[in-house]
């Protein structure tokens, strides 16, 4: 590591105990998607303390916030991104906590040694990664307009400088019938509760014939005020998934043909509503062999690829698409946990996460240092992120 690293480094050090705290105050008030305020405030706060001038409410949601240094050079423009939404009721079960401190104190670590460096920093507070888009809502309003390369990190039982991850569909159904008493004249009802279950058991079949990379999962959400009512509207919402944007879009009009089928087997009238999920995610190759040969250095090994990996679906998929962009997975815990569990939520506050989550910040802010120092690499960041939509394009 040479010099700039090691200051690097040791910027982060001299804060550790900041982002731990920050990690941790995090962790134990939890707040959900769009309802932010007080998390975010934190981070402001912390980056403010570091020299950022922060603007808050950017693309027009109240928790979002875009931090800069004041050093503002010719060259790339490198953004760590934070993620400080937690899961209803779980709370940061999926690690969120970690995430956000991460990535303020990569923002720190580049902080001390900004003014040697070209190009310029951001720190990006992006809310509402469980459901809400919030990434997708700030690249359509511009926040990423300028920015060459972004890098955030998710906490995991497993450390990969890549995975790829799921595009998705929201949809939601709701099936609108005729109330009559459930036992005096159940004939004259026309059940719209029947008709979701219908859909429940056709979709159970439906997956047999689907590629092993699908997913559909979903809850109802209404079905119906009392059991002496024929219930005259049921409504669920559901996730449809799968590994490419074309697959998911088939595997959502199949999931609408089942719905369809189900009303005209029981009479009801069918209402759906789907709207576009996450796009899947394409990491970039040298970005994330950079960060892996960080991390190894720092004494974090990186696991071999698992021959079945497990996926879900993120916001940071629509940030790849757009520009170059990393997504690595860090190991926070010795047992194979999986995420939005009550395990995972107690690995994110304990001292291996905590210790994973510095590593996380020195392994971001020291690729983000040879993205602005080395203009052969930050070439080959490019190369690989427009071949790759070339093939993505040449593919759908």
């Amino acid at each position: 590591m040479d010099d700039l690293g090691q200051r690097v480094v040791a910027a982060i050090d001299a804060a550790r105990d900041e982002l731990i705290e920050t990690s941790r105050t995090l962790h134990a008030n939890p707040e959900v998607a769009f309802a932010e305020h007080n998390s975010a405030a934190l981070l402001c706060a912390l980056l403010e303390r570091h020299g950022y001038s922060v603007r808050r409410g950017v693309g027009g949601l109240p928790t979002a916030f875009r931090a800069e240094l004041p050093e503002r050079r010719a060259g790339p423009t490198v953004a760590f991104l934070c993620e400080y939404d937690a899961l209803p009721e779980i709370g940061h079960a999926c690690g969120h906590n970690l995430i956000a401190a991460a990535g303020v104190g990569a923002g720190i670590g580049i902080a001390a040694v900004a003014a040697e460096l070209p190009g310029r920093v951001l720190v990006i507070g992006t809310p509402a990664e469980e459901g809400g888009s919030g990434k997708k809502i700030l690249l359509e309003a511009g926040v990423f307009a300028d920015v060459d390369a972004a890098m955030m990190f998710h906490p995991a039982s497993y450390t990969l400088p890549e995975r790829p991850s799921l595009a998705s569909w929201r949809l939601r159904v709701a099936y609108h019938g005729r109330a009559s008493h459930a036992a005096a004249a159940p004939e004259e009802g026309v059940n719209a509760l029947d008709a979701l279950i219908q859909l429940f058991v056709s979709i159970g079949l439906l997956r047999q014939q689907l590629r092993d990379d699908a997913r559909i999962h979903g809850i109802v959400t209404y079905g119906g005020a009392a059991p002496n009512v024929i219930p005259d509207r049921a409504e669920a919402s559901f996730s449809v998934r799968a590994a490419d944007d074309g697959y998911a879009s088939e595997c959502l009009s199949r999931v609408i043909a089942c719905a369809e089928g189900a009303a005209r087997a029981t009479g009801a009238r069918l209402e759906t509503e789907a709207q576009k999920g996450y796009a899947a995610m394409r990491s970039n190759g040298p970005l994330a062999g950079r960060f892996a040969e960080h991390l190894a250095s720092l004494g974090v090994p990186i696991d071999p690829a698992p021959q079945r990996v497990r996926m879900g679906s993120t916001d940071m998929g629509d940030v790849s698409q757009a520009l170059p962009a990393i997504h690595p997975y860090v190991s926070i815990s010795t047992d194979a946990i999986g995420g939005h569990t009550v395990e995972f939520r107690e690995a994110a506050i304990s001292d291996l996460g905590q210790e994973r989550m510095i590593a996380a910040a020195k392994a971001m802010a020291l690729t983000a240092a040879d993205v602005l120092t080395d203009r052969a690499f930050f070439a080959e960041v490019r190369r690989a992120y427009t071949d790759g939509a070339a093939a993505a394009a040449s593919a759908g």
